[in-house]
Formats: structure tokens, C-alpha cells, sequence
């Protein structure tokens, strides 16, 4: 009748075969209160209040569970019920790094002002039988800086540290045998308590390291822990202060507390020492700020070295069969392989978030671990994940990480085989090209390795007059740099005009076990003929043909589907608002220039974590992309 099963993510309970499910619990509490309110036989109380939240609570966290093709049957939480990423860890405490910030929070308010406040008169008594009174006011004085720290903390245990879950875990111990000695405050001490269970069992869920704190994040956090400590001491003292005390003698007896001297409010009895607490947080505040200044600075994030970039350069020419797979040699990007050393990620860290450039490459087999260590890598620091250029084939795993993807845009792929100037659809683009061969324009696909020193400086000279002085962009579809090394294997077509004098060039990155290369930059001299780089995309989609190239990756056409072919009214109203963002990125432009030469289109997407997760990937990657400024940044 009555079965009881063990499980590892929580107990199943059986009733008649069936199994019982919170919301089921929840769902009985509430129709028994109901009873009891309509028969006159329930009181309005705090019991009946706390049995009405409890009811309601089981039913919203299982609310999975209420309907069958959203039922998890292995997944179990002691906050919301949601499921769990295959590739993800699973945790049941999950929701409590959450609920205990908030509980942390409301302990360090609740003991703070027991400190600062006169003890319960026959309290006092009764601990003067025990204790001296100059004990009393030592218990209060430890008391204030204890709790204003705990109050500190709450942030760090919202987001999951485990160095703030520790100095909380001792902060309460201490402040529930300080609430006992102070004034046998039993209320407060069984708080404190509360919270630190409710820490300790969740304690597996606050997985992100301590991370070395920079010269320029400690130069901006010295003034923050300086005001916020300064605030924390006024606020006790207005909370000791009499009531008729005025706003320029808290202030006053404030600063003397800190400077160790006597001010125009008097402390007595169990609140004597109150000025002594605050001189001593102040010295405390003081020495963490001198503590954040000369403790040692982490090692700077070391670009990879030559061992690395070698590993990275044989997964690229062994499994590197993505267009966008060979942008990972770029330079500025860092690299975290699966435990076996098949597969890698290149990314960068913005705005706080992991920005992973397209998909990882590697062997198939060894890619759910590489994504199961990524996730991991990123919550042990706290960072949220992202990918920029992610392809359809990998969505499911991405999926299975517990990403979500969003419609990016569109990367235009010619087929060599079948791309001709004949017909009248390309018929502007064969005029382009019949009047530049008249001007005198030839153009040459040449490997990057076999130009000489002229020939790079000619290309460098005319990115400069391209870019004006501007930065090159991108970090997912092109490439850093053209005289690299690393690149030798990449392909350049250059043009010339009637004079011999080099005008524009286009560079490709090629596609290994794939005959595909990828458009990586495009630059030409701004005063050379309208359809310069009409002409240079023919004559390179021809000799690729020659090189028995079959595909050729054009530029990525960003939300292009959305512009020309919007599902819905949603879509409709999105593209027309692109439509207004095209004079300053693009948009609209690169699609009708790409649809020039009739590509086939693969969808690339933007992944990312939650709900509200997308701004900051969407803001990571315009800084990592160079589509944005970045406040602070300097130009290279």
C-alpha cells in the first residue's frame, strides 16, 4: 500500500502504486485549510499563515509535475523544480545559495541591532549573577563588527563563493554564543543557527573559487569598501543613538568612534561599548582596504604559449572541417581541452561571461566531456557561458549544457561548381567585373607563405587607409592578423590595377577534411572604382574552382533571414528595427552583398545561459567583436 524507494536525487513515496508528488502535498494542506476556514474550525494565526505558504510553495516548486509531457521523474530540488542539463552537475541545493544570502542578510540586521539595542531588563539580571557587567559590554562591542561582516558577505553567497560560505559559517557560530553572552538572547542565537544549517546543507552548491583580485579591480573596489564600511558604522550608531539624537551628532560620533575619541553621544551600560565596536570595525575596513592594495596580484592571464598554439593548430588540420574552425588560430584567444587533449574551445572572458568562438573542434567522441569540463571551468569562476557563431549540428549539446540559442544570422556559402556569370540575375555583377577588366584590374590567389616582404607591406598599407586608424574587428569569423606566421597556409587574392599598384585584397582561411575556404577580411583602397570588390569575390570564387576549392564562405550576414524573410509579426517588427541599426553595423548591406552571388545559407546562433542571460552574452559579444567600444579600453 504504502512504498518508500531510495534514490540518489531524493526518496520516491508510493501510495497504491502511484507515485506522491509535492504538488500533491501542497494541493491537500491548501483543501484542508480551505476546509477548516469554510467549518469555522481554522484561526487566523502565524501557524495557519506559514501552512498556507507552505501549501502554496510545494505546488509552485513541482509545478513541472502538474502536467505529464513536462514531468521529470529523476529530477528532485529543494527550491524550484526545473530540469537539469545532461552535461551540467546536478545538484539538489541548488536554490539555497540564493535563500541563504537573504538568510545571511536578515541574521547580520537582526544581530546588529540586538547589539546596539539595551538588553531585556531580568536578562540582565541574570547574567550579572554569572558575569561581570564590563563582560556584557566586551559580548555587544564583538557583536556589531561580527554582523555588519556578515552583512558583507551576503552578496558573495548569492553568487556562490565558497571562501564567503566559510567566513559565514563562522561568523554565525560566533554571533549565536555572542547573542547568548550578551543577554541570553535565545531568538537571535537560534537565527543564526538556522542560517548556518541551512548553509551547511548547501554547501556543495557554492562551487566558485576565490579569484585573484588585479591592481585595477582593487584601485575601484578601495573606495566601495571604504564607503560602504563608513555607512555600516553610522548605521549602527544611529540604531544606539537616543531618539532626539540629530543627524550632524550621529555623523560626529561617528567619525570620533573611528578616530578612537570621545563624541557628543554617551554609551552606558550594555552599550558602552559601542564607540570601541565601531573604532574597531573602522580599523578592520582599514586594514582590508590596505589588505586589497598589497596583497599579491594574481599572475596575468598569459596568452598561450608556443606548446599550446601547436597543440590548437593539429586539432585544427585533423578535425577542423567548420568554416569557422581555423579563426581559432587567432592570437587573442585562450584554449581549454577535454581531459584526453581531442578536442578544444577557443574563448575569451567579457562582461563577465566565458564568449566561446563558434563550436569546438575535435573528435566527436571526446566532445560531451569537453563540454561537461567547459561548464564546469566556468562555474568554479563564476562566469556565465556563451558562444558566438554556433552552428545547427552542435545545438543539441549545447542544449544538454542547459544553453539557449538565438537566430544570429546567416553565413553565405558559393559553390564553386555551379557559380556563373551567366543570366540576368548576376547581371550587375558580370558589368562589375567587364568594367574593371577594361580599367586594367588582374587579380592573383596566392598562398600568405610564399609573399614576400613587398607584397605583405602593400597588404598592410592598404588595411591602414581602410581602417583610418580604427582597430580591426572580430574574434568567431576572422582572422588577426594576415603576416602571421600561423597563417602561412592561408590564401590571399590581390589586386592591381592598370599601373601595377596593388588596390585591394581579399583573405581566406582555409577548411581542413573539407574542400571549403572561409572569407576572413576584405579591404580595398577607398578611391578605387565602384565594384573593385565584386571583381575580387568572381575571381576568387574562380581560381579556388582551379585549386579544386568547392566551397567558398562569404561574409556572415547578421539576422539577415529576419530582414528578408520574417516569421511572424514579432519578426516582422524586429527587422524593421534593423533596418534603422543598418547605418552603424551593417546589416542590411552585407546580406544584399552576399546575395549578389546566390549562397547557399547556414544559420549560425548565438548561445547563452537563462532567460535573462542574453544581454550580457549579446554585450560580450559585441566587445569581443569590436561591433561596440569598450568603456576603459585603450586603442591598440
Amino acid at each position: 500500500m504504502l512504498r518508500l524507494d531510495r534514490h540518489p536525487l531524493g526518496p520516491r513515496v508510493y501510495v497504491l502504486g502511484t507515485r506522491v508528488h509535492e504538488w500533491h502535498l501542497g494541493a491537500a494542506l491548501l483543501l484542508a485549510l480551505l476546509a477548516g476556514a469554510v467549518t469555522d474550525r481554522l484561526d487566523l494565526s502565524l501557524a495557519t499563515g506559514i501552512a498556507t505558504f507552505a501549501g502554496f510553495w510545494l505546488v509552485a516548486k513541482d509545478w513541472r509535475d502538474l502536467s505529464p509531457s513536462r514531468r521529470d521523474t529523476t529530477e528532485w530540488r529543494l527550491g524550484l523544480h526545473g530540469r537539469t542539463a545532461p552535461l551540467r552537475t546536478a545538484r539538489r541545493a541548488d536554490a539555497l545559495p540564493r535563500l541563504a544570502a537573504l538568510g545571511a542578510l536578515l541574521a547580520g540586521v537582526v544581530n546588529l541591532g540586538s547589539a546596539v539595542t539595551p538588553n531585556i531588563g531580568w536578562r540582565s539580571h541574570l547574567l550579572l549573577q554569572v558575569a561581570p557587567l564590563q563582560a556584557l559590554r566586551v559580548s555587544h562591542a564583538m557583536a556589531v563588527p561580527a554582523s555588519l561582516l556578515l552583512l558583507a558577505t551576503a552578496p558573495y553567497l548569492w553568487r556562490r563563493r565558497l571562501a564567503a560560505l566559510r567566513l559565514a559559517l563562522v561568523l554565525l557560530a560566533a554571533l549565536a554564543l555572542l547573542d547568548l553572552l550578551k543577554g541570553l538572547d535565545v531568538e537571535a542565537a537560534a537565527g543564526s543557527v538556522g542560517v548556518a544549517a541551512i548553509l551547511w546543507l548547501g554547501r556543495d552548491s557554492f562551487c566558485v573559487r576565490h579569484d585573484p583580485v588585479t591592481l585595477r579591480s582593487t584601485l575601484r573596489l578601495i573606495p566601495l569598501v571604504a564607503i560602504g564600511g563608513l555607512m555600516l558604522c553610522g548605521l549602527a550608531v544611529w540604531i544606539a543613538a537616543p531618539e532626539d539624537a540629530s543627524f550632524t551628532s550621529i555623523v560626529h560620533e561617528t567619525v570620533a568612534a573611528l578616530l578612537w575619541r570621545h563624541g557628543p553621544l554617551d554609551f552606558h551600560d550594555e552599550l558602552g561599548g559601542v564607540d570601541e565596536a565601531v573604532g574597531a570595525f573602522g580599523l578592520l575596513a582599514l586594514a582590508g582596504c590596505f589588505g586589497l592594495l598589497l596583497r599579491p596580484l594574481a599572475a596575468p592571464r598569459a596568452l598561450p604559449d608556443v606548446n599550446v598554439r601547436r597543440a590548437v593548430r593539429r586539432l585544427v588540420n585533423r578535425h577542423g572541417t567548420d568554416t569557422l574552425a581555423y579563426f581559432k588560430l587567432r592570437r587573442d584567444q585562450h584554449y581549454l581541452f577535454s581531459a584526453d587533449g581531442r578536442a578544444f574551445v577557443g574563448y575569451r572572458v567579457e562582461a563577465g561571461v566565458l564568449l566561446v568562438s563558434g563550436d569546438p573542434v575535435g573528435a566527436a567522441e571526446s566532445l560531451p566531456a569537453l563540454f561537461r569540463a567547459l561548464g564546469a571551468f566556468a562555474e568554479a569562476r563564476g562566469l556565465k557561458l556563451a558562444a558566438v557563431g554556433a552552428g545547427e549540428k552542435l545545438l543539441p549539446l549545447w542544449r544538454q549544457l542547459g544553453l539557449r540559442s538565438l537566430y544570429l544570422g546567416d553565413e553565405g556559402v558559393v559553390d564553386t561548381a555551379v557559380f556563373s556569370l551567366e543570366g540576368r540575375g548576376i547581371r550587375k555583377v558580370r558589368q562589375s567585373v567587364s568594367r574593371l577588366e577594361k580599367a586594367g584590374y588582374e587579380a592573383k590567389l596566392v598562398e600568405v607563405g610564399r609573399l614576400g616582404e613587398p607584397a605583405l607591406a602593400e597588404l598592410e598599407a592598404i588595411s591602414g587607409r581602410w581602417r583610418q586608424g580604427a582597430d580591426e574587428r572580430g574574434f568567431a569569423m576572422s582572422l588577426d592578423a594576415v603576416r602571421s606566421d600561423d597563417h602561412a597556409d592561408s590564401l590571399v587574392l590581390l589586386a592591381r590595377d592598370g599601373d601595377g599598384r596593388a588596390r585591394g585584397y581579399l583573405h581566406f582561411a582555409p577548411s581542413y577534411g573539407r574542400p571549403a575556404v572561409s572569407l576572413s577580411l576584405m579591404r580595398r583602397d577607398r578611391d578605387t572604382p565602384n565594384g573593385l570588390t565584386e571583381f575580387m569575390v568572381v575571381r576568387a570564387v574562380e581560381q579556388l574552382r582551379e585549386r579544386g576549392v568547392a566551397e567558398v564562405s562569404l561574409n556572415f550576414a547578421v539576422f539577415a533571414r529576419l530582414i528578408h524573410e520574417p516569421r511572424g509579426r514579432f519578426e516582422r517588427l524586429f527587422g524593421r528595427a534593423l533596418l534603422l541599426a543598418d547605418r552603424f553595423f551593417q546589416i542590411e548591406r552585407l546580406y544584399r552583398f552576399n546575395a549578389k552571388f546566390f549562397p547557399r545559407w547556414e544559420p549560425r546562433y548565438l548561445v547563452y545561459e537563462h532567460r535573462l542571460g542574453f544581454p550580457r552574452a549579446g554585450l560580450a559579444a559585441l566587445w569581443a567583436e569590436g561591433q561596440l567600444p569598450k568603456p576603459g579600453s585603450r586603442r591598440r
